[in-house]
């Protein structure tokens, strides 16, 4: 019987689980998570019991490290003292390690009290708590929505949200193939009456350029924004707040897959129409390689798992791939990221926030002949070197420098020297 590791159980791992069962494999599931579900599903676990009660389910599991197919793993609680070192060689590996936020600086951003979208709607569906009393949501992607639809509903105040796309740009990209699209436009159509019963105003075209505040962020302030997201002069409005959500797109998370030693199109892995990626027996699905939300990585997952399998997806399975793909490319089309956004920045602006690196040093650093290249701008600033490796700074450095870079890191999440110096890992 074919063993497939699928690692992550987010929409793209749970459609691979379930496909890849169904076309007769043994199954292990991880995530890093304590329960399944990924940041879409979160809070409700429950849903997939039948599903992972045919798999190994690995909750809690880090995978530190990845050599081909071989899967170096870490079970037990990220901050737990106690996990144990484990490695699994599958017939196949499927990689659905999904996204994560990304955040254009501005200045004020690294004050407390400015959050992540994603991190604001993981404490109001995860915990129910609110991130502030008053709060603001901005930058651009449908996903403003069910984050400020979280935040009303666990009693936060929300001023409005705002998306720096103008409205020609936004309605250009969602109304073609509108019609092919029902189920996403009425789900967009229900957070959008949420929020109005609420008096929630959606703002388009305008964007957060800065925060303010001494201890924390105490005021946004916004400015309506071009095409290009360039500022428009005497358009500046001042929230006073007790919390900012900025939120601008997703950040694919593809450090296993380079590990594995899979190759890269502009940051997402490349993949085959069976999703299978340049290694041999290890695949990807979801976010890993292209943004699309979590119909398109369900979708995905589900032509990988019975890819991984060994056996032929159906051309139902495609064709669904197909579809829900199309749609990602429309999303990404009504909501770019402009150009003329880091004419947001000061020279103090703050860009890596774990080194503390400003916009200004990256100038200094990038205009300067005897450091020439991205790898020599990163030694010479330490901008992307911090504990978060990059993944909040690493686009935006490259955008405002140029020259992005993936390297493979042997270790690629923390793991501490005791547990690295463990004699042996267990099969």
């Amino acid at each position: 019987m074919t063993h497939v590791v699928i690692v992550g159980a987010g929409p793209a791992g749970l459609a691979a689980a379930e496909h890849a069962l169904a076309a007769g494999a043994d199954v292990t599931v991880l995530d890093q998570a304590d329960a399944p579900g990924g940041q879409f599903h979160r809070g409700a676990a429950h849903r997939f019991e039948a599903l992972l009660s045919r798999c190994a389910w690995w909750p809690e599991s880090t995978v530190w490290a990845v050599e081909g197919r071989r899967v170096h793993v870490l079970r037990g609680p990220a901050d737990g003292t106690h996990r144990r070192r484990r490695t699994l060689e599958p017939d196949a590996l499927v990689l659905a390690t999904g996204a994560h936020d990304r955040v254009l600086p501005f200045p004020g951003w690294q004050l407390p009290g400015v959050f992540t979208a994603g991190a604001a709607q993981a404490l109001a569906k995860g915990e129910r708590v609110a991130v502030g009393r008053r709060v603001l949501v901005a930058g651009a992607g449908p996903f403003l929505l069910p984050v400020a639809e979280s935040l009303v509903d666990v009693g936060a105040e929300v001023l409005g949200v705002l998306e720096a796309n103008p409205a020609r740009t936004v309605l250009q990209g969602w109304s073609w193939h509108a019609a092919a699209h029902v189920g996403k436009m009425t789900e967009l159509v229900r957070h959008a009456g949420t929020l109005a019963r609420h008096r929630v105003p959606y703002r388009m075209g305008r964007a957060v350029i800065e925060a303010r505040g001494d201890d924390r962020v105490r005021e946004a302030v916004t400015a309506r924004v071009r095409a290009d997201w360039s500022v428009v002069p005497g358009t500046e409005r001042t929230y006073a707040i007790d919390a900012l959500c900025v939120g601008h797109g997703f950040v694919p998370q593809p450090e296993l897959a380079v590990a594995a030693g899979c190759a890269l199109d502009g940051g997402f892995v490349r993949v085959g129409d069976d999703q299978r990626t340049s290694v041999a027996g290890v695949f990807a699905a979801g976010e890993l390689t292209g943004i699309g939300g979590s119909v398109a990585a369900a979708a995905e997952g589900a032509v990988a798992g019975w890819a991984a399998a060994g056996r032929t997806p159906g051309r139902a399975l495609l064709e669904r791939r197909d579809h829900a793909r199309a749609f990602a490319r429309r999303l990404a089309a009504a909501h770019p990221i402009g150009a003329a956004w880091p004419g947001w920045l000061r020279e103090d602006t703050i860009v890596c926030r774990c080194e503390e690196t400003s916009y200004g040093d990256l100038k200094t650093a990038a205009a300067d002949p005897a450091a020439p290249g991205p790898h020599a701008l990163k030694l010479g600033t330490r901008a992307g070197l911090g504990p978060c490796q990059g993944r909040m700074c690493g686009l935006a450095v490259a955008d405002l420098c140029g020259g992005a870079e993936r390297h493979h890191r042997p270790i690629a999440q923390p793991i501490r020297l005791g547990e690295l110096a463990e004699p042996k890992e267990l099969p």
